[in-house]
């Protein structure tokens, strides 16, 4: 599966909303700058991460964007979720009816281990691992991390 600019992008989005967790709202202009991503491809990301509940927006002069939860509930494998529009390899692993070989396949079964051990690894990475991460890295703005 390669990875959509969306799920990197909107992973580059919650990153930095990350790093700047707990210092109030965070406009998407200040993130456009930071992470080189327009204005405009951010509002069109935001809104699914909103609707998931992992984004919330305040209102007002000082308002913006928060993390809905802690950098440390958050997992790669809900950015990508909510962000894909498949997660599977192959769309046959996902939806037997579209391949009239589908029970018969030898390659299917393979297909959909792959995807699930994808998926399992993206699990095991938070926000906030990624956070640190690029902290020991010495990478401040994150910019090129993704």
């Amino acid at each position: 599966m390669k990875l959509s600019t969306r799920s990197r992008y909107g992973t580059r989005l919650l990153l930095d909303m990350a790093q700047h967790y707990n210092q109030g709202p965070i406009q998407l202009g200040d993130i456009a700058k930071r992470q080189d991503i327009s204005v405009k491809y951010l509002e069109q990301i935001i809104i699914p991460l909103k609707k998931a509940h992992l984004v919330e927006s305040v209102r007002g002069p000082k308002g913006g964007h928060i993390l809905a939860k802690p950098p440390q509930e958050i997992n790669l494998a809900e950015i990508v979720a909510i962000l894909e529009e498949s997660g599977s390899l192959a769309e046959c692993s996902e939806h037997a009816e579209i391949c009239r070989r589908a029970d018969s396949c030898p390659t299917r079964p393979i297909w959909k281990e792959a995807s699930q051990a994808m998926f399992d690894k993206l699990k095991s990475v938070t926000l906030a691992d990624l956070v640190e991460k690029a902290r020991t890295a010495g990478n401040k703005e994150f910019s090129h991390v993704l």
